[in-house]
């Protein structure tokens, strides 16, 4: 699933996070297996690279952010400890193992709401709350499997450096540039991860709503 749409028509500010987990979940999907290009605020992670996502911080604004509204919907305080599954962060892990790819596994991914790319001044805060990698798209949709009872894990592609730490500006070209090259990379690690699955949630994410009970 494209979060973007067609020819890249939808900024990440208005992408319908709320229907594309909605769908996948009316269609019986248990496990999501994520990618998102990432700019990197740390030397550990270099342009070219795929990383893990584990935790992540959110500077977002106007999105909608839960299926629980409140009224007859009610309210759901959704645990977020271990926000990307470590089951399946786990199976990608000897999937790349398997096809000799290399993977890190574990960063702190910043959200923020786009369409711009982010200040050197942002960048250098994030920095200070300990984010390792930028990106604009993995909340809500990660929180929004949680209330789901999903397992969600992102593959983060890092195809550039951030604001202030890139000798030269940042494009939406270059952007894509380093995502093309990544492609088959990726697309070789998310057939072996499936090669590796089976129905079955070994982890908390199935219990998430438990509270509510209505999924």
């Amino acid at each position: 699933m494209s979060r973007h749409g067609r020819d890249h028509a939808t900024p990440p500010h208005l992408v319908n996070y709320r229907a594309n987990i909605w769908a996948l979940h009316k269609l019986g999907v248990r496990k999501i297996l994520a990618t998102a290009a990432v700019g990197s605020l740390s030397s550990n992670f270099r342009s070219g690279e795929l990383v893990l996502l584990d935790q992540f911080l959110d500077f977002t604004k106007s999105r909608p952010s839960t299926f629980y509204d409140g009224g007859q919907q009610g309210v759901l305080h959704v645990d977020m400890t271990e926000p990307y599954c470590s089951a399946l962060r786990q199976d990608i892990m000897d999937a790349a193992e398997q096809i000799g790819i290399a993977v890190n596994n574990g960063a702190c991914y910043v959200c923020t709401e786009g369409p711009r790319f982010e200040t050197p001044a942002e960048i250098r805060m994030f920095q200070r709350l300990g984010a390792d990698l930028v990106g604009m798209t993995s909340v809500p949709e990660v929180v929004l499997a949680r209330e789901l009872g999903m397992c969600y894990a992102s593959i983060g592609m890092v195809t550039n450096e951030a604001a202030g730490i890139s000798s030269h500006p940042l494009t939406h070209a270059e952007v894509m540039e380093s995502m093309k090259e990544l492609g088959v990379k990726v697309a070789q690690l998310i057939q072996a991860t499936f090669e590796l699955e089976d129905p079955s949630q070994n982890c908390l994410c199935a219990s998430a709503n438990g509270e509510v009970g209505k999924f």
